[in-house]
């Protein structure tokens, strides 16, 4: 969970996760709409893949990327809990 808490801390991390909402995306898309660099654009895709927020698929010479809904729910749930 802490891993989960660091990758949504960042606000670059959580536009990603916004653009990922919508469609899958190779990081090359993904550092297009950002003013910071491909291997920054990477560390934080690293960052996200370990927290279990996204994940990756190779398709050629590209790597996809999408969101993890399933690792989202956990956390939703966890929170709600908490209200009880």
């Amino acid at each position: 969970m802490n891993s989960i808490f660091k990758a949504l801390n960042d606000e670059t991390r959580r536009k990603i996760i916004e653009l990922l909402k919508n469609k899958n995306l190779n990081a090359g898309e993904i550092a297009d709409k950002f003013n910071i660099s491909k291997p920054s654009i990477s560390h934080h895709l690293d960052i996200l893949k370990r927290a279990g927020l996204i994940t990756s698929e190779k398709k050629g010479q590209f790597v996809n990327y999408s969101l993890n809904t399933t690792i989202l729910e956990d956390l939703l749930n966890w929170i709600i809990n908490l209200k009880k």
